[in-house]
């Protein structure tokens, strides 16, 4: 876990003050320590960065590592930790070209490689458990109507992000709105597709606002749903930011596995994108099923 924008160690009392209470309350209690992440949305719809709609060998690398971190956890804390994984993949889904019944897909097949895997540390939680018995668009309704913010309020924030505000809230919502830009924009470049660069990277500004108003309103439902949790985030966090920001497989590696494809290097399993991959020649694997599964790059003699 880093701080993000500048390097802090472990000991850095403002990376420390807005985690500690909620840490020690639940050490006072004798009670697991939890971490929510709000995550594992599904596979971009870009097949130059993933093999396909379901989970795959990067995302069984990245739930073993946090399921390690628990682990870590109970060998100096005896009621060790539990990670819930708050699945975004419905809250945005319309916006970045996800099929609903991939995300149904890869939610179901992300819940089934916990248990296959016996990550008893790991949970999942999702929109569809809440409004499960709305059409996906009025779960979004809700959501917004509930949790949503003003997108004047976001705009602001993002705007006085890139003029160096000191306000952590404003750094983060700045950083999000350039990298959910660039997501966008990449996702958008699938083939068969006739738009011109310039008008994409246009349509994807506009569509990041919504996607951040959408990924905040799940985020407050998520603090209201797990009050005492610890709050994770697969984005790089400014030091006293309320996340901690964790990369997920390979040190100052901020990939995700559902933006690229897992690559044994020989020494180690790292992320990457999958047109990059092929490009350095590595290797598909099959899993047991025939369904891709990763990379293995191909040894020099």
């Amino acid at each position: 876990m880093v701080g993000g924008a500048q390097t802090c160690g472990p000991d850095c009392d403002a990376c420390l003050a807005p985690h500690l209470g909620k840490t020690m309350a639940l050490v006072r209690e004798g009670q697991p320590i939890v971490f929510v992440l709000p995550a594992f949305p599904g596979k971009s719809p870009n097949p130059a960065k993933v093999l396909g709609h379901l989970p795959d060998m990067a995302e069984q690398q990245a739930l073993l590592f946090l399921d390690s971190l628990c682990r870590q956890v109970k060998k100096v804390y005896s009621a060790g930790a539990r990670v819930v994984l708050c699945s975004d993949g419905r809250v945005f889904s319309d916006l970045i070209g996800m099929k609903e019944a991939h995300v149904t897909a890869y939610q179901a097949k992300l819940a089934e490689l916990i248990e296959k895997l016996s990550l008893t540390s790991l949970s999942t939680f999702n929109l569809d458990e809440l409004y499960g018995k709305n059409s996906f668009d009025d779960m979004r309704v809700q959501l917004m109507e509930q949790y949503g913010q003003p997108l004047e309020v976001l705009k602001d924030k993002v705007r006085r992000g890139s003029k160096g505000s000191e306000s952590p809230a404003d750094e983060e919502a700045h950083r999000m709105y350039c990298g959910i830009t660039r997501f966008l924009f990449e996702d958008a470049l699938v083939p068969g597709q006739t738009k011109s660069r310039t008008a994409i990277q246009k349509e994807s500004r506009t569509r990041s606002y919504e996607v951040i108003r959408r990924s905040n309103a799940w985020s407050e439902l998520v603090s209201e749903r797990f009050p005492k949790a610890v709050r994770l985030s697969i984005h790089p966090q400014s030091c006293g930011a309320r996340k901690l920001g964790v990369q997920l497989l390979g040190a100052n590696n901020w990939l995700t596995p559902w933006h690229g494809v897992a690559l044994d290097t020989g020494s180690e399993m790292v992320l990457a994108k999958r047109a990059h991959a092929e490009k350095m020649g590595a290797r598909l694997v099959l899993d047991a099923s025939g369904r891709p599964s990763h990379y293995v790059l191909k040894r020099s003699c």
